[in-house]
């Protein structure tokens, strides 16, 4: 399937054919048990032989040599005696039978027994909503082909996490831009400083989307997470650079122009710009030297 790198499976019992081998027949029959393993395995394996053209047509030519039941395993040659007569696997073996290969571990769900578990790995730098939707159809699909008393059953879904996230941070913007509002308007009474505030959020996280967009990252837990973080210390700055502009206009002399008001909006803007976008700017000191506390 699209998007899938492996299912790592849990739980149930490996199919394993078991020989039972007469070590009395062995010796009577003068093959060492060794040989016995070996035949074995040669005789449990597909081959191929090359192409075959004919009239055009190339047809790849492959024996099926993959043992499929108990009585192909029985007929198994091993060796021969003086006279050339096969010796079957059926004549040097007690018992042949079909079991499960030992193992180590087991899956259970619920305490209500044993179950048999696939965890599906996502391939990185995939969208993990859009793979876990082709799952979920392609496993719609094979419920109406399971035997009686099967079920699949979905334990964790990271959907459900990946939506919550999304909900998280609508609501964090929602809840900051209402923080935001109420701080402008009863501190420094503008209302318009507010509105401006509170729009540079959702324009911000807007375009946090674009780079992630052209480097390939998708929206995962770790990303909405940042953003989600990062509105925290937006809300901060557009307070700060409202009521920087709001005390420069304050101290301008009446009367100004509409150009004169921007070039003094954009005078402020420029003040507190590299200083906001640099305001964490000794965290990476602390990080390397936590002696000096990221002062130099």
């Amino acid at each position: 399937m699209e998007g899938v790198a492996e299912v790592a499976t849990y739980g149930g019992f490996q199919k394993q054919y078991q020989i039972e081998i007469d070590p009395n027949k062995l010796l009577a029959y003068n093959i060492p048990i060794t040989k016995v393993v070996s035949s074995v395995r040669a005789s449990n394996n597909d081959v191929g032989g090359r192409e075959l053209d004919r009239y055009g047509t190339t047809y790849l030519v492959r024996g099926q040599g993959y043992i499929r039941s108990l009585e192909e395993l029985r007929l198994v040659v091993v060796g021969a005696d003086a006279k050339g007569t096969p010796i079957l696997l059926r004549d040097v073996a007690k018992n042949i039978t079909l079991g499960a290969e030992m193992r180590r571990g087991a899956g259970e769900l619920d305490g209500e027994g044993e179950t048999v578990g696939g965890i599906v790995v996502v391939r990185f730098g995939q969208n993990v909503l859009q793979v876990i939707e082709r799952i979920k159809a392609k496993l719609e699909a094979v419920k109406a082909s399971l035997p009686p008393g099967m079920e699949i059953v979905t334990t964790y879904d990271r959907s459900d996490l990946i939506h919550r996230s999304i909900k998280t941070l609508t609501r964090t913007i929602i809840e900051e831009s209402i923080i935001v509002s109420i701080i402008v308007v009863v501190f420094l009474l503008d209302f318009g400083g507010a509105v401006r505030a509170i729009v540079t959020l959702p324009i911000a996280v807007a375009l946090a989307f674009i780079p992630m967009y052209y480097l390939g990252l998708t929206a995962n837990i770790m990303s909405l997470a940042g953003i989600a973080i990062a509105v925290g210390a937006l809300c901060d700055e557009a307070v700060v650079m409202v009521e920087n502009v709001h005390k420069h206009l304050e101290h301008a002399p009446p009367g100004l122009s509409r150009k004169e008001k921007q070039e003094i909006i954009i005078r402020a803007c420029k003040q507190l710009g590299k200083p906001l976008f640099f305001a964490l700017s000794p965290w990476p000191g602390r990080r390397f030297f936590p002696s000096r506390s990221g002062r130099r």
